[in-house]
């Protein structure tokens, strides 16, 4: 069948790449997709907010499946508009994406449903928030936007200045625009950090294997929360204890709240979680796959992709075995010059044509486009190179390797992608 994957970046490039391996698959769009995706399919000039166009698209070209990757769209209720028109499509309903799309939501659920997390309190209020920060906070303590910021609306405050500035920055000063309208304040955990993605079908969750991003800009995880700076998957920290704690008390008890809830969840759900001295506990939760998550997750997976999104829209997920390679997997993101902030774009990229050909190397496309029969950057994150190997240290070893044989003007990068490994 046809299948159209909504979104643009370096999660949709590993989506393509790995829905392109399965005999299920035929003709293959992406809306709007970019330089890198185009080798897998047709890109079509549709954003991924244009709900009708998208759904008219579809049943025009006959679409069997539809693959969302991006959380706006999930948000807005993409899914809603598809299924009103008879048209298949993997992802949430926009009742089950409000997990991701309200931060407030998904606290009052755990809460609700013992689910273990961080101790909170939700604001509409700035004058409340920064009251309540003065009498009753200890510190340091996490100030998180309500809404959708692009994974950059958290800000850890170290005092009550920094705190009381964090608010106004928030709710006040609008830097992550409509989601800051509300925000949770919530306890600082100390602990590793282990993302894992599951396939949920309303009822069953599978989860995939482990993986651990780097927020921040700079080595040593200084500098502001980015998209990413890059990941590595499996997680060491992730032993078999904790994974049954998380399968009981995290994982289908998730599931379970949804669907007790009315809004059964039908897609992926990303838990982002900390391991604390206190066992594991729940970070946040995203309602679709993780960017650059899924560019160490997917390739390191041996199930044909298709069969379990049809899997996750048909509620069969019961039948399903997950299964994953033996192996590891890095990925290391190239940036622009700037970013999060500021930077150029229109640099062209060189050097991509020498990974092209390697089995154990993938080089996603997060923000690139073509300009006069080139390839150039078009975003502030521009590529996620990813190794494989038998190891986690020889996957680190063979994306730095590899990086180096691409380059465009005022790249940057981290240089310390997986480091916590070498303590295990």
């Amino acid at each position: 069948m046809d299948i159209l994957i909504i979104g643009s970046g370096g999660r949709e490039h590993a989506l393509a790449w790995k829905i392109a391996q399965s005999p299920k698959a035929g003709k293959l769009y992406c809306a709007p997709g970019n330089a890198g995706i185009a080798e897998f399919a047709e890109c079509v000039p549709i954003g991924a907010m244009e709900f009708e166009k998208l759904a008219a698209f579809a049943k025009e070209h006959q679409i069997g499946l539809t693959v969302v990757g991006m959380d706006d769209p999930l948000v807005g209720g993409v899914v809603d508009v598809f299924e009103r028109e008879g048209l298949r499509i993997f992802g949430p309903r926009k009742n089950a994406a409000i997990l991701e799309g309200s931060k407030a939501f998904s606290k009052d659920l755990m809460k609700k449903y013992n689910i273990p997390t961080a101790a909170y309190e939700n604001f509409d209020d700035p004058k409340a928030a920064i009251e309540y920060l003065e009498k009753e906070a200890s510190f340091p303590i996490v100030l998180k936007a309500d809404g959708l910021a692009l994974g950059k609306g958290v800000l850890i405050c170290q005092d009550l200045e920094e705190a009381k500035a964090g608010v106004r920055e928030i709710m006040e000063d609008k830097h992550f625009g409509e989601a800051g309208n509300r925000m949770v304040i919530e306890e600082f955990m100390t602990g590793r950090e282990v993302s894992v993605l599951s396939f949920a079908d309303g009822k069953t969750i599978l989860p995939m294997t482990t993986a651990q991003d780097h927020k921040r800009a700079g080595d040593g995880d200084t500098g502001l929360n980015t998209g990413g700076m890059g990941t590595f998957s499996p997680s060491p920290f992730y032993t078999p204890e904790v994974e049954e704690f998380c399968r009981k008390y995290i994982f289908q008890a998730t599931v379970d709240a949804m669907a007790a809830e009315g809004r059964p969840f039908q897609g992926v759900i990303f838990f982002g979680l900390m391991l604390t001295p206190k066992g594991p506990r729940v970070l946040e939760y995203n309602a679709r796959f993780g960017d650059p998550e899924t560019q160490v997750v997917l390739p390191r997976m041996k199930n044909d992709i298709v069969e379990v999104f049809e899997a996750c829209v048909d509620g069969t997920l019961d039948q399903i075995t997950l299964e994953f390679e033996d192996n590891a997997a890095v990925c290391v993101v190239l940036a622009s010059g700037g970013y999060p902030v500021a930077y150029e774009k229109g640099k062209e990229i060189r050097g991509l044509e020498s990974l092209k050909d390697r089995d154990d190397c993938m080089v996603f496309h997060a923000g690139t486009a073509f300009k006069d029969g080139k390839i150039v950057t078009s975003g502030g994150r521009v590529l996620g190179v990813t190794c494989t190997g038998a190891d986690l240290k020889s996957a680190r070893a063979a994306a730095y390797e590899a990086v180096k044989s691409i380059e465009f003007e005022g790249q940057y990068m981290r240089s310390d992608i997986g480091k916590a490994i070498d303590e295990c």
